[in-house]
């Protein structure tokens, strides 16, 4: 059998519903949203990870712009940041109607794929973008915002991280009050980037499926980033989904230890580890010339989604790349073209069409929707939270 070309049929049936792309902050960052400097109507390959012909070589038929602001960022200024992010999605949209199409629900999505065109929903990266406020949370909703990661990669007023010192020991009574809201209101909970503790808090709050927009398994590559066994087996309870991310560092063990040496590199030049900036690159370049990087692979990605898939079920798992978000990505996932790479490795390993047409579309697109059936339920017997950060600072934790 031919798996790439079984893979690319397969994909224009079920394209890729991608968890989580930040097209948006490089888009900031390289050319401060100047879409003139960066038409993604032409191939944008040494600059970006994403554009459209690259989006369509690639199967993709819907796609998370994340709206992420960094962690560093705090108060007005984050909201601000994160309304900017939001703006340039907009003018995306309505720069290229002919191949992105707005979509606020599961059916827009389905709506989406019928016209041939690419769904583009959003979803804000880090809890600290609504400034520890529910009308905030509520606003970004209305703007079209359809997940929320809890946090990035600091904890926040309300809720710890994985990547940082525990502080509530998972979620505070705040933090539960904005799953609360976020499920009343059809905003996915997504529990990237969040601490274990946080995963479990979450999952014991939300009535409505949670998402995971870009994480691999911690079993396979024992990355605070990724998810423990014990989470992935409640997914099915909950209706979740599980996104698998390509991040090098967070599929690969031996790139873990090789990412931290790079990062650090990059403070001793004065920039953040995550800069994108052809400055940023440029150091991240000429570090990886002089220490040859580990190499992840398709395959990589497959050992992943091969346990996610034996842990959480078919019907809980997903793709979510992190393209335009990582200074570095797999052999035979440079960009977002590669999806169809990984798509006949699965094959080649015995996945079988209708369970790939799972994780590529169906599953995101129930999850999406199942979350909205949640909210008309809450909505009609729940009026809109007023809690703040305040309020709620005596209140033990559920």
């Amino acid at each position: 059998m031919d798996f790439l070309a079984e893979a690319r049929s397969l994909l224009t049936s079920f394209p890729v519903v991608d968890g989580h792309n930040d097209l948006p902050w490089a888009l900031r960052e390289q050319v401060r949203y100047d879409l003139d400097r960066r038409d993604i109507a032409t191939d944008q390959t040494g600059s970006l990870h994403t554009d459209i012909p690259r989006l369509r070589a690639g199967g993709v038929g819907a796609q998370f712009w994340s709206v992420y602001v960094r962690s560093d960022m705090a108060g007005d200024e984050a909201v601000s940041a994160t309304l900017e992010q939001i703006d340039v999605v907009d003018r995306l949209l309505a720069r290229y109607p002919a191949d992105l199409a707005r979509a606020l629900t599961a059916d827009d999505m389905e709506s989406a794929r019928k016209e041939g065109r690419i769904a583009s929903l959003m979803g804000a990266e880090g809890g600290h973008s609504i400034n520890n406020s529910l009308a905030t949370l509520r606003a970004l909703h209305t703007l079209g915002v359809r997940y929320m990661t809890l946090t990035h990669n600091d904890n926040n007023d309300w809720a710890d991280s994985a990547t940082d010192e525990p502080r509530f020991g998972g979620l505070s009574a705040f933090g539960h009050e904005v799953v609360r809201e976020m499920n009343r209101t059809g905003m996915l909970v997504d529990l990237s980037h969040v601490a274990p503790t946080t995963m479990r808090d979450a999952l014991d709050t939300s009535v409505a499926p949670v998402i995971f927009s870009h994480s691999s398994a911690r079993a396979v590559c024992d990355h605070p980033r990724n998810i423990p066994d014990d989470v992935l087996e409640r997914l099915p309870a909950n209706g979740g989904v599980a996104m698998a991310t390509f991040v090098p560092k967070f599929v690969l063990p031996e790139a873990v230890a090789w990412t931290r040496a790079a990062d650090e590199n990059m403070r001793e030049h004065g920039l953040h580890p995550l800069d994108t900036t052809e400055a940023g690159m440029k150091v991240q370049r000429a570090y990886e010339a002089a220490n040859p990087r580990p190499m992840a692979t398709a395959a990589t990605v497959a050992d992943h989604l091969d346990h996610m898939r034996e842990v959480a079920g078919i019907d809980h798992i997903g793709i979510g790349g992190d393209y335009d978000g990582t200074a570095f990505t797999p052999a035979g996932l440079e960009d977002v073209a590669g999806y169809p790479n990984l798509i006949a490795e699965l094959l080649r390993r015995g996945w079988s069409r209708p369970d790939l047409a799972k994780l590529t579309w169906q599953n995101a697109v129930r999850a999406l929707g199942d979350a909205e059936s949640v909210a008309r339920d809450l909505q009609s017997r729940r009026a809109p939270s007023n809690a703040t950060l305040r309020s709620t600072a005596a209140t033990p934790k559920p």
